[in-house]
């Protein structure tokens, strides 16, 4: 690995950290070191990166801003390139925008709103990276990613650069290609919006806010919704049905605010969520015959 960093460095890639913990770049604030942990500052060095990382047939995987990801206590293995500063340029073209991977969503959905185009106010309060909501098509409020998706700019791990068209994608419920059978790298989206008045479409983002605000509980670190609702059912009704609210297998507990939320009360490991989320499953499909499966995307090395 001393190689490849020295390489990386040589290249003057962006940020280059050794043995990085995870638990300082996820939103639930748990995960072990990763072996490598890049954060390019431009397209150009990310694509630099990549061929590093081809060159030395290096394990790989991008994170955005950690939402909707639970740590291996053990870390990663490998490269971590995490997508922020360098990846969050911003272009505005009449009805249609163009937005780096890095870019926060609910920063993108205020910020359009004020323009009064409309099309984003679901992604009101939504957290994570532009990126990261594109690769498992983000979605709340009876809208998603795929609903104003024109095409996505995507590095694939063999190094090229593809622009995949809205249909390409394969987008299903909070799933894409990239999450199948083409592992790649959102780096840029072009979203088509429509004019709208512009008191109501922020009238609207700040109401999805405050129902965000007032039903999950963001007070605690947690990574987001942890299970895919089995429609017509909804996970979190099934959670607090099953009396599951504030069941706590160590530092991780059920929210009391959310079925469908874990959070870290306080030291919380990857262990205990994992725990937590198998005993969910258990009592769920014991009770009610219904099989859960997790939205939150399970990464890193498994403990011995």
């Amino acid at each position: 690995m001393k190689e490849v960093i020295i390489e990386l460095k040589e290249l003057e890639v962006g940020k280059v950290l050794e043995n990085e913990p995870l638990a300082s770049h996820t939103t639930m604030k748990i995960g072990g070191p990763a072996d490598l942990l890049v954060e390019p500052s431009s397209i150009e060095n990310l694509e630099k990166t990549m061929k590093v990382i081809k060159k030395y047939n290096l394990k790989w995987r991008a994170i955005g801003r950690g939402s909707n990801l639970l740590v291996s206590d053990e870390g990663i293995e490998g490269v971590v390139i995490k997508l922020s500063a360098g990846l969050d340029q911003l272009e505005i073209n009449e009805n249609q925008i163009r937005v780096g991977g890095g870019f926060s969503l609910v920063s993108l959905a205020t910020q359009i709103s004020k323009k009064g185009l409309s099309g984003l106010e679901f992604a009101g309060g939504i957290p994570g990276s532009v990126g990261g909501a594109v690769y498992m098509n983000a979605g709340a409020h009876g809208s998603d990613i795929s609903k104003i998706l024109v095409k996505a700019h995507v590095l694939f791990e063999d190094g090229n650069l593809q622009w995949l068209a809205n249909e390409e994608m394969e987008f299903s419920y909070r799933t894409s290609v990239l999450q199948k059978n083409r592992p790649g790298i959102v780096i840029e989206a072009i979203f088509e919006l429509q004019p709208g008045n512009r008191e109501e479409i922020v009238a609207k983002i700040q109401a999805n806010k405050m129902y965000r605000k007032d039903t999950q509980p963001y007070n605690f670190p947690c990574a987001g919704s942890i299970f895919r609702n089995p429609l017509p059912q909804y996970a979190g009704r099934l959670v607090e049905d099953a009396g599951l609210k504030g069941h706590r297998i160590g530092g991780a507990m059920i929210s009391e605010m959310h079925g469908n939320f874990i959070v870290n009360a306080g030291g919380a490991t990857s262990e205990d969520v994992l725990a937590l989320i198998q005993h969910v499953k258990d009592v769920i499909l014991e009770k009610y015959g219904v099989e859960m499966e997790t939205e939150v995307e399970i990464i890193g090395r498994k403990a011995n």
